[in-house]
């Protein structure tokens, strides 16, 4: 124990040597040297573009790559001029579009053009063109971006019905955010370039959710049957009305058949009665042979009736004798 306390007594009584003025001056231009290096370098990355303020007055910008300034007289931000950039309205999503919990219904309930309330969840997706404009020409340009997104989308759907909101006026209404968007932007001089404006859901409240999907069914049912009636309309109408047109047609010609058939017996009675009046009897004797002749090839059974004799004999049938004798030599070969 004693020996112990004679050994700290005597590192207590050992002096440490002190640095010379001279290391220390060499230490601290190290120092000042590694400071001033740390300063000086700057790393800009492939998509940016570093911005060089003097004093706080924009001097340059420099692209990427390794790049050198001022040390603590210059200062650089950097801006990701080739990154696509988006916000979301409505909802928030993490980098693997994972929906995260919050309620965002502020920004996401709407007004529409015939006093209904929609939800709307849309995403923005812009670009920056011109970092200097961006940096310099409006302060905290994205939240300005922000405010004039939503205005924007506010009045598209307050000018359109919830009809058209939640089916076919959707790529209508992204393609006006868009121009409406930029032509405000570029109005502001805020240096963005809007790329993309997407509707991602548009539902009504979920109060009344249940009941718009009611209303959507009766709709569709709706629709459904007014097609299924112009269907059959489309079969039934042109098909009577092609045979309406059919009957008047064939109705028209019978009339003009009967009228011009009329007309032709009235001419062949006067042709028939100067003929008489010219010569009777012969033109009652042609009449009765060209009656005979009409008339008599018509007959079945054809006889012979002598005025004279007493007896009745039958018309020798040569036409059938001369079938008969053709079949004898057809079946005879």
């Amino acid at each position: 124990m004693k020996e112990a306390v004679i050994n700290i007594s005597r590192l207590t009584q050992l002096r440490v040597p002190r640095p010379s003025r001279q290391q220390a001056q060499r230490a601290l231009i190290v120092l000042a040297v590694i400071l001033l290096a740390w300063g000086m370098f700057y790393q800009v990355g492939p998509d940016e573009a570093g911005l060089v303020q003097r004093f706080g007055r924009f001097v340059r910008t420099g692209g990427p790559g390794l790049r050198v300034k001022l040390p603590a007289v210059e200062t650089v931000t950097k801006i990701p001029v080739q990154r696509q950039l988006r916000q979301q309205f409505g909802f928030r999503s993490d980098s693997n579009g994972a929906r995260l919990s919050g309620d965002y219904s502020v920004e996401s309930t709407m007004l529409t053009g015939d006093l209904n309330v929609v939800v709307v969840e849309w995403i923005v997706q812009y670009r920056i063109a011109d970092p200097y404009a961006y940096l310099f020409k409006v302060r905290d340009a994205d939240r300005l971006f922000s405010d004039m997104t939503e205005a924007v989308m506010r009045q598209a759907v307050g000018d359109r019905t919830v009809t058209e909101v939640v089916t076919v006026g959707r790529p209508d209404i992204e393609a006006t955010v868009q121009q409406q968007l930029q032509a405000m932007v570029d109005q502001y001089q805020m240096g963005l370039r809007v790329q993309q404006v997407v509707l991602q859901d548009v539902n009504p409240p979920p109060p009344v959710k249940p009941s718009w999907d009611q209303v959507n069914q009766a709709q569709q049912q709706r629709d459904r049957l007014i097609n299924e009636a112009r269907t059959e309309y489309n079969k039934v109408i042109p098909l009577a009305r092609g045979q309406a047109e059919q009957a008047i047609l064939s109705a028209d010609a019978y009339a003009l058949d009967r009228v011009n058939r009329a007309s032709g017996d009235a001419a062949r009675f006067d042709e028939q009665q100067a003929a008489y009046r010219k010569a009777p009897e012969i033109t009652r004797r042609r009449l009765y042979l060209e009656t005979m002749n009409r008339v008599l090839p018509r007959v079945g059974g054809k006889v012979i009736i002598d005025k004279d004799a007493k007896s009745v004999v039958p018309l020798l049938p040569l036409d059938r004798l001369t079938q008969a004798l053709a079949a004898g030599k057809a079946g005879g070969k």
